[in-house]
């Protein structure tokens, strides 16, 4: 290692992944803490999760790079963690910019894309060089982002996740359960290529499993016409990349080829930060 290593801080809505990495992105540690204090896996079913994650023996970074799309409330309570620890340790809250790390950006506002699913993107163009890729995120929304081979996004699509599409049948019902889930924690480069998996039975025999099993293969149909769709407008392969807390319940109602990647936003800190280094320093 070269230098002193970067912390990466990946704050999504409903849970904040970090890792620790050295300056060329290899991991060191890394973990999970959640907004709630719990996370939860499959329907109902708790997992107990760190509600703050314990840095004592880490160490010191250079510096901390911060994916942060859960609101300024959250801003705060990292920024109270990182002082806990390290009260004078250089922050950058990354956004999305026009250009940066081989990846344009297609927006026409650049700077109103997600922090997320602009290093998400960046991550997949250096994990999968020389592909189009179509990002599919399964997180509290559903996102997916069109990404040619030469790091030009085009363009992307937002819908709500799984968990939400869930929640909001209870919740707008009178006679359907509520029902919200989380997927636990993947572990940092956790990367796994996935064949087409069998449709589960449509005839769900309860109210549950027909919620859960409808709203994911709605998540699949929808991500699996989008991806047809840039294939044919291309004309060319196009590699689909998954990830995110639901992926898991989604990826098992999908009928055609992914592959499984869950750490693109950590990765795509990490080649934020290592770029923006070396661009001060030259």
């Amino acid at each position: 290692m070269s230098g002193a290593p970067f912390l990466l801080i990946d704050a999504g809505n409903s849970r904040v992944k970090w890792s620790l990495v050295q300056d060329d992105g290899t991991p060191l540690r890394s973990g999970v803490f959640s907004h709630s204090g719990l996370l939860v896996k499959g329907i109902g079913d708790p997992l107990e999760a760190e509600h703050e994650p314990d840095w004592r023996e880490l160490p010191a970074p250079a510096s901390a790079w911060i994916s942060n799309v859960a609101g300024e409330a959250v801003a705060r309570r990292i920024d109270t963690l990182l002082d806990a620890y390290w009260p004078d340790l250089p922050r950058t809250t990354v956004r999305a910019t026009a250009q940066q790390c081989g990846v344009r950006n297609g927006y026409t506002t650049p700077a109103s894309l997600g922090s997320d699913r602009w290093a998400g993107m960046i991550g997949a163009h250096a994990a999968f060089p020389g592909e189009h890729l179509l990002v599919a995120t399964f997180g509290t929304a559903t996102t997916l982002e069109a990404l040619r081979a030469d790091g030009s996004f085009t363009g992307g699509l937002i819908a709500p996740g799984w968990s939400l599409m869930m929640r909001s049948l209870g919740e707008h019902t009178a006679q359907l359960p509520t029902l919200a889930a989380l997927d636990p924690y993947y572990p940092f480069a956790d990367l796994e290529a996935a064949a087409p998996t069998p449709r589960p039975s449509l005839a769900a025999t309860n109210t549950r499993d027909a919620i859960a099993a409808g709203c994911a293969t709605a998540q699949a149909a929808f991500v699996e016409r989008v991806w047809r769709s840039v294939q044919q407008q291309w004309d060319a392969p196009v590699r689909l990349v998954v990830g995110g807390g639901a992926a898991g319940e989604v990826t098992g109602t999908l009928q055609v080829p992914f592959t499984r990647h869950d750490t693109l936003v950590l990765s795509g800190l990490a080649l934020i930060a290592a770029d923006s280094v070396a661009a001060r320093r030259g």
